[in-house]
């Protein structure tokens, strides 16, 4: 994987404007001004403002005046967003996308207009069009994977146990190398089903119309069926591309979640390698994408999950963001592909040391933020199977999150939630290399030819066309081991929810010594415990949901009265490995207890979002006469009273304690330390329920400073006063390597 750059183009201090002022006029118009710019974006604030137009994607004068292309996400129940549409026109901007994974335009907007649309009281944010950027066998079996199933022949149709098939898989990254001896089906065909490229999707020449022009609104006429969409949906097609991936990334990424690595001597076997595989464009060349592309890529996913069986998203990349998970357009995205059921896993970022080479906390990017999908850290394996000696890798970015808003009362509050959920192999992965096959004699990838020492140095490798390998390391290799050991998951039980899908893989993980939560999350991937754990529940839970017969909190998630969980222990490669049993819920809370396998509690529920003291209810709209088979948009609402965990689950706050980074407590406590104090936490004998949007836990207190003062913007993050180097927001994860002279941009090298 690769080091990102963070992209801060503004260090600034935000100025006391407040002091002084007597007259209420005044103090009503600074009110005014408060709420606008808390609807608009930090990184989108400055560049309104700057005396000259600075060098980005989303910013360029026009005529002599500038223009922002921005997402503009919305509030309320109407998903085709009439009125704003309209404002958007009458402000002489342009609209030329609307969404369905989030309720939101992709928009281009006078700079000296967007306060005034921010404004609105049906406009909940306003983001810039973002750079995106790639995060950038053994694995089978130092993840626990051969030990669910038999491994002994290269042929895949006739491996006992989980590989995957049936599911989909989409991976959301530069492309795949759909040719590559890896991806072959049993027939000898490509199981890489559909390849769509959704670069510069947000812009005006995917529509057909000129781009940075004023005036033009084609989100009208972008429905099922429509020609419109039909143009649009022929644009987007990939399919046979021979330069599919010519930046490299994508093609590892994919491998390493469902790659067959039996075709030469050095078997590089990914998770799933019976799993179909959506390939869904969104960075280009260079390693780069829009924001704007990413969620119609989102979209496009979504739209199509239940026809072509997709269940699992992987998300190798970011954006830097410093905005809370609640306002952040690619995080409200994955949440409603959450709440379609789908299971969304992403990269945690390559952050965990700043240029000092200091441990750098608060450094997960977007959308590892978001609290309902699987954020994954990267693990250090030693080139060993055994799973006495991983450590956490130094580059992987560590919690707590630290995206914010500005409150009703004018205060910037930060979200602290506890990331990432758990860590997976991540260190000098060997896996597929792309090449371009219409060059003579084949041509490595981008990132092949910038580095090959590092890239193409695999030992016993057949370096041929179509079969050559390469080797990456970071955060973006170690969430496609989790998104192809939850298609294991689903293949064993397809009636796992994404909650359920996480709270598993959580409970099973296996804690490492001396990383805290904010490290490791609840520790190192277990396939074995995982699998067998899945198999153990019912599957009807995905079939009963939004019917009269849906689970409700308390139901048995057992298909007999009496029947018993598995042992809690591992046995992976000789070595018996001791499951956590830890469980991040609610954002900030952490719980253990058979209780919770043993029977169904309210957050299992994908359209329901706990966070804090704050229940969501997510709710879709379906494009009318479409059978309820294609989104229209997903919808937030305040949750009515329900039992979110149910008596017996046991909580482990108390025991926790208040996060301090010097006690080594809180969120900061080993989570090994937590682990074995699993059989002491409090039981909860009236669960927790949602009463008057509050809950009965307060869940960790985040103290010692880790709630910053607003204002103070440091480029290697805020310093706390215990000498804690806290990062301000969010960062972008594994940004490119476009230039390679420039330092912030080099590649995230293996650690020995």
């Amino acid at each position: 994987m690769h080091t990102a750059a963070r992209h801060s183009l503004f260090t600034f201090r935000f100025p006391s404007v407040l002091l002084g002022i007597a007259l209420l006029g005044a103090t009503l118009f600074l009110n005014g001004a408060r709420a606008q710019s808390s609807k608009i974006a930090r990184d989108l604030q400055p560049v309104l403002t700057a005396a000259t137009t600075p060098k980005l994607n989303w910013a360029r004068d026009v005529n002599g005046q500038r223009y922002v292309k921005v997402l503009i996400v919305g509030t309320g129940t109407n998903p085709e967003l009439t009125e704003l549409r309209r404002a958007v026109m009458a402000a002489g901007g342009s609209i030329y996308y609307r969404y369905s994974s989030v309720l939101a335009l992709a928009a281009l907007l006078p700079a000296d207009r967007v306060a005034g649309i921010a404004a609105r009281i049906d406009v909940q944010s306003i983001s810039p069009n973002r750079l995106m950027s790639r995060s950038a066998s053994m694995m089978e079996r130092v993840t626990g994977t051969a030990a669910v199933r038999a491994t002994g022949t290269t042929q895949f149709s006739s491996i006992q146990g989980p590989t995957g098939r049936g599911i989909g898989i989409a991976v959301l990254d530069s492309g795949i190398a759909w040719q590559h001896a890896s991806f072959k089906d049993d027939g000898g065909g490509s199981r890489v089903r559909e390849s769509m490229s959704f670069t510069t999707a947000g812009d005006a020449v995917r529509a057909g119309v000129t781009d940075w022009k004023p005036g033009i609104d084609v989100s009208g006429v972008l429905y099922p069926g429509s020609p419109t969409m039909q143009t649009y949906l022929n644009t987007i097609q990939n399919a046979r591309n021979p330069k599919a991936d010519r930046y490299g990334h994508g093609t590892h990424v994919a491998a390493v979640a469902a790659g067959r690595g039996t075709h030469q001597t050095l078997n590089t076997t990914g998770m799933a390698p019976n799993a179909d595989i959506y390939d869904i464009r969104v960075l280009g060349e260079n390693g780069y994408g829009q924001l704007s592309d990413v969620l119609a890529g989102l979209d496009w996913v979504i739209y199509y999950a239940k026809w072509k069986n997709i269940r699992v998203i992987n998300l190798s990349l970011g954006a830097d963001s410093t905005e809370s998970w609640q306002t952040d357009p690619l995080a409200r995205a994955v949440r409603s592909a959450v709440a379609q059921g789908l299971v969304v896993v992403t990269a945690a970022g390559n952050f965990g040391t700043n240029a000092s080479g200091k441990e750098s906390y608060g450094t997960i990017s977007s959308p590892g933020h978001e609290p309902s999908i699987i954020t994954v850290g990267s693990v250090n394996t030693k080139g060993t199977i055994s799973r006495t000696d991983e450590v956490i890798n130094n580059f992987s970015s560590r919690g707590p999150t630290r995206g914010s808003r500005i409150n009703a009362k004018g205060v910037r509050e930060f979200d602290n939630l506890l990331k990432p959920d758990l860590v997976a192999p991540g260190n000098r992965i060997v896996a597929a290399l792309a090449e371009d096959t219409t060059a003579a004699g084949g041509l490595w990838n981008v990132l092949a030819q910038r580095y090959p020492t590092e890239l193409t140095a695999i030992s016993g490798a057949n370096q041929s066309q179509d079969q050559a390998l390469m080797r990456l390391s970071g955060t973006s290799v170690a969430a496609p081991a989790v998104a192809g050991a939850v298609a294991l998951m689903l293949e064993a039980n397809h009636g796992l929810t994404p909650p359920m899908v996480k709270a598993i893989l959580q409970y099973t993980a296996q804690p490492l010594p001396g990383a805290s939560l904010v490290e490791q999350g609840a520790g190192a991937l277990n396939v074995e415990g995982a699998v067998r754990l899945a198999k153990a529940l019912r599957n009807d839970m995905t079939q009963r949901m939004g019917t009269s017969s849906a689970f409700v909190p308390g139901e048995s998630l057992l298909w007999w009265s009496g029947a018993a969980l598995p042992d809690p222990k591992s046995v992976i490669n000789g070595q018996t490995i001791p499951w956590g049993r830890l469980v991040f819920a609610g954002g900030n809370r952490v719980l253990t207890g058979e209780a919770l396998f043993r029977q169904w509690q309210g957050w299992y529920d994908p359209k329901v979002l706990w966070v804090g003291k704050d229940v969501m209810q997510l709710n879709t709209r379906w494009w009318p006469n479409t059978s309820n088979t294609f989104p229209m948009a997903v919808t937030t609402s305040a949750s009515a009273n329900r039992v979110l965990a149910t008596p017996g689950v046991v909580s482990l706050v108390d025991l926790a304690g208040s996060t301090s980074w010097k006690g080594g407590t809180g969120a900061f406590i080993p989570t090994a330390r937590l682990s074995s104090w699993a059989g002491s936490g409090q039981t909860l004998g009236r669960g927790i329920v949602l009463s008057s949007g509050l809950v009965m836990s307060e869940g960790l207190v985040m103290s010692e400073g880790l709630v910053m003062s607003e204002g103070l913007v440091m480029s290697e993050g805020l310093v706390m006063s215990e000498g804690l180097v806290m990062s301000e927001g969010l960062v972008m994860s594994e940004a490119g390597t476009t230039n390679p002279s420039n330092p912030r941009e080099k590649l995230v090298a293996g650690e020995p």
